[in-house]
């Protein structure tokens, strides 16, 4: 304490001529609207660059929560979107009853997810997501990014769930181009993981490079128009009876960040009806 004494008498001669110019400087803005206006223009822009900071840096702790958002609507317009081409395709068949039918996609619906862990270059490629069963997330559904089909669940545990990717050899994705009704089975052969092969379909199929892949429909995991990939090219044939596309995917694996889990509430409903639909009708005729 006499320490902090001293410092104060040894220095005192400079604690007062600090105290003469503040109150110096505060008269002067004070009684000088000149000199105010200076200084309230210099504060503005010293507090301006200040709160800019304080703003950027909160911004950035928002934009995970900001990426989330856009994910959910990004993920609202994609159905609306994938729903609306699937009633024009009913107009254009001029089916009965079109326009009284429901929502082709009543029965999906989506839960936002974020990757905590992915590869690439494995021979079989996983996902990890922090979602899990107390999320509703159920295996064999679909997952897909802002971008493309990622992959579909596999295994799910409480809060997390594995993912196999679509970089793996053990998916086979039906598959079809946007404009056309004929489907294949789309698989990664490994190796790089920007392309896959689009396999069994017709050899008199017409496509042209840069035609878009959609997924078929035909299972519970995905709705029908899904964007997979592109067309680059022909790839090479197993058989002379079909013909195999090269796809450039549209999801870049690289950098998956956030992912969107499909679920499908009829999806239990329809795997009863695939593994012995006999036994369905037996049950509704009354047969043992």
């Amino acid at each position: 304490m006499k320490n902090l004494l001293d410092f104060f008498v040894k220095h005192s001669a400079w604690f007062v001529l600090m105290l003469y110019l503040i109150l110096s400087c505060v008269l002067l803005v004070r009684n000088n609207p000149y000199q105010q206006s200076v200084y309230l223009t210099s504060a503005n822009a010293v507090c301006a660059t200040v709160y800019e900071g304080i703003s950027s840096v909160t911004d950035y702790f928002h934009l995970k929560g900001i990426n989330e958002n856009l994910q959910e609507r990004n993920a609202l317009l994609e159905m609306e979107l994938v729903d609306l081409r699937a009633r024009v395709n009913d107009l254009k068949m001029q089916l009965p009853d079109t326009l009284k039918s429901q929502p082709v996609l009543q029965h999906f619906d989506f839960v936002v997810a974020h990757v905590i862990s992915n590869s690439i270059a494995q021979t079989n490629n996983y996902i990890t997501i922090n979602r899990g069963e107390a999320d509703g997330i159920r295996p064999e559904m679909g997952v897909v990014d802002q971008t493309g089909v990622v992959g579909i669940v596999n295994v799910v545990g409480k809060h997390s769930a594995r993912i196999i990717s679509l970089l793996n050899p053990d998916i086979r994705l039906s598959c079809k181009l946007r404009d056309s009704e004929y489907f294949g089975s789309m698989v990664w052969e490994g190796g790089d993981s920007r392309y896959a092969i689009l396999e069994e379909l017709p050899k008199h199929l017409t496509y042209q490079v840069g035609d878009t892949v959609v997924t078929s429909g035909f299972s519970t995991v995905f709705p029908e128009g899904i964007i997979v990939g592109t067309v680059e090219g022909r790839a090479r044939n197993l058989s002379d009876s079909f013909v195999s596309l090269k796809v450039r995917l549209t999801t870049n694996f690289s950098q998956l960040s956030t992912v969107r889990v499909i679920t499908n509430d009829m999806a239990e409903e329809l795997k009863m009806l695939e593994v012995n639909p006999n036994d369905t009708i037996k049950q509704k005729e009354g047969r043992p």
